[in-house]
């Protein structure tokens, strides 16, 4: 094993056209992820062509590092500009832009992209450590415990909204649940709240609400305010690369954090079916629910921005696991890559484990070394990124709408996406205007159809006795304590201040 890990690190090194594939792999998927509505599944599908007829080995290492350094510039715009590339960086928003508004915004991206490569590095290695012990571990889950799971994660709504405003972040994420219906039923495989419009059979798109609920209401009210992104002058602030350091420093800072979300992250991509959204916010509401100041997080927490940073590239290691072993993609873009495999004529299975372990070896170094390569590039360039927060709004409103809208459309290639977006922004800009949350949403439209899937399956499955299996009591445990230590902060403050006011 050991002679197979080190081998596979020297061939990687020491191939020229390997090397300078996975320098153009990574350049092609910085520019892919920080462009809204392309994702990772794209880029793989467009790249395809390319690696027609290429040596396994240089064309996996290609396609796996493009899409696993997408998330790694994905927060790039998030932070910015308050677009979200995806469901991934929705949670990287919520404090990013808020760091932008105060002008920290090199700050936030020196903390994000050395996060991000952290975490793809600790994915990689949680994914290596775990060869030996890979078949029980992943056999465990079954769509019982997806749905606890799913309902783990909705439950974090709880603590994205504290005091006063917890009602309104249930009613908001109750509404994403709602939407989250919208479409095929899982059952009958009949139109549900979709009608005749086909576009919506698929439900909601994703990336169409997630841009219609942050990044359109952010421009619509920087457009009205004036001025820059930054509340503070340019002149007034240092973006220079001594304040991309220290939010560099803050990923060691707060290294126990990382650890523990990385390895989240890295343990929800190897469950099929949840995906990167999922690990995102989940890892968030744990950074929440963990710190001793959660009333700092929506206001420019940096830990709101490291933990969903390293989750999302934490579980790319996770989710090449059951993809490369099993045949089962652990997310819709390993499904795309998985084809690719096939293509390439890398043929996952249990024949990975024993024929083909220095390709394993080979692609896991691919991730780490990738990994580098994207954060060397961004800390590089990402000085000059952040003066834009100072540049005045109404040259960039215009732009970035435009951006947002082809985002929006080349997500899926329906133009009615765009009348949801009108919508939606209408919707979501009446949100931030009244300050209700509307993180609550997207976790909510992203959980809900995984949670409404796994439990129609389960119950074919065991019943309503899947409630009663030993990994599902555990789950259960850990909601009801969840929602009770939930119910206990918020109520806390209140009886304080009633204490002092008697």
């Amino acid at each position: 094993m050991v002679e197979t890990m080190f081998g596979a690190l020297f061939h990687l090194l020491g191939s020229p056209h390997i090397m300078g594939l996975m320098l153009v792999g990574v350049v092609c998927g910085l520019l892919v992820g920080v462009t809204p509505g392309i994702g990772g599944k794209l880029s793989i599908a467009m790249a395809i062509p390319f690696v027609y007829g290429m040596d396994a080995v240089a064309g996996a290492v290609f396609l796996l590092t493009m899409h696993a350094v997408n998330g790694t510039s994905g927060q790039i715009s998030s932070i910015m500009f308050g677009i979200p590339g995806d469901g991934d960086d929705a949670a990287t928003t919520l404090d990013g832009y808020p760091l932008a508004k105060k002008g920290e915004a090199a700050r936030a991206l020196g903390a994000s992209i050395t996060a991000s490569g952290v975490g793809g590095i600790i994915g990689a290695i949680v994914f290596a450590v775990l060869i030996p012990f890979l078949k029980p571990i992943v056999l465990q889950f079954s769509p019982a415990e997806f749905f606890l799971i799913a309902l783990l994660g909705i439950s974090f709504i709880a603590f994205l909204s504290s005091g006063d405003k917890i009602v309104k972040g249930l009613i908001v994420g109750f509404w994403g649940l709602m939407l989250s219906t919208v479409g095929m039923d899982p059952q009958t495989g009949t139109p549900r709240y979709a009608g005749d419009f086909l576009f919506l059979w698929d439900g909601v798109s994703l990336v169409t609400a997630v841009l219609a609920l942050f990044a359109v209401p952010e421009m619509l009210a920087l457009g009205a305010r004036g001025g820059s992104i930054s509340n503070v002058a340019a002149e007034d602030k240092d973006f220079s690369y001594r304040q991309l350091l220290s939010g560099v420093m803050e990923v060691p800072r707060h290294w126990w954090l990382v650890l523990r979300t990385s390895i989240i992250g890295a343990v929800v991509g190897m469950i099929p079916g949840l995906g990167g959204s999922a690990a995102a916010w989940l890892c968030y509401g744990h950074a929440v629910q963990t710190s001793k100041t959660p009333e700092r997080f929506g206001h420019g927490a940096i830990e709101g921005v490291i933990a969903p940073e390293t989750a999302s590239n934490g579980k790319e290691g996770g989710s090449l696991l059951p993809t490369l072993f099993f045949g089962i993609p652990g997310s819709s873009g390993m499904a795309v890559l998985l084809g690719a495999f096939l293509i390439l004529g890398i043929q996952p299975g249990a024949k990975m484990m024993t024929d083909h372990l220095d390709l394993v070896w080979t692609l896991i170094w691919a991730l780490i070394v990738g990994n580098l390569i994207a954060v060397s590039i961004l800390l590089v360039i990402c000085r000059w990124i952040a003066a834009l927060t100072f540049i005045n709004g109404r040259y960039l409103v215009p732009f970035i709408l435009l951006f947002i809208t082809v985002g929006c459309f080349t997500s899926e290639n329906q133009w009615q996406n765009l009348v949801i977006l009108v919508l939606f922004s209408i919707i979501g800009y009446g949100f931030l205007r009244a300050g209700w949350p509307r993180a609550p949403f997207v976790i909510g439209l992203v959980l809900g159809g995984q949670a409404e899937g796994s439990l129609h399956q389960a119950l074919q499955l065991w019943g309503w006795g899947f409630f009663l299996r030993p990994l599902s009591l555990v789950l259960i445990a850990m909601i009801v304590g969840l929602m009770a230590y939930a119910v206990y902060r918020n109520l806390r403050p209140t009886r304080r201040k009633s204490e002092y006011v008697s």
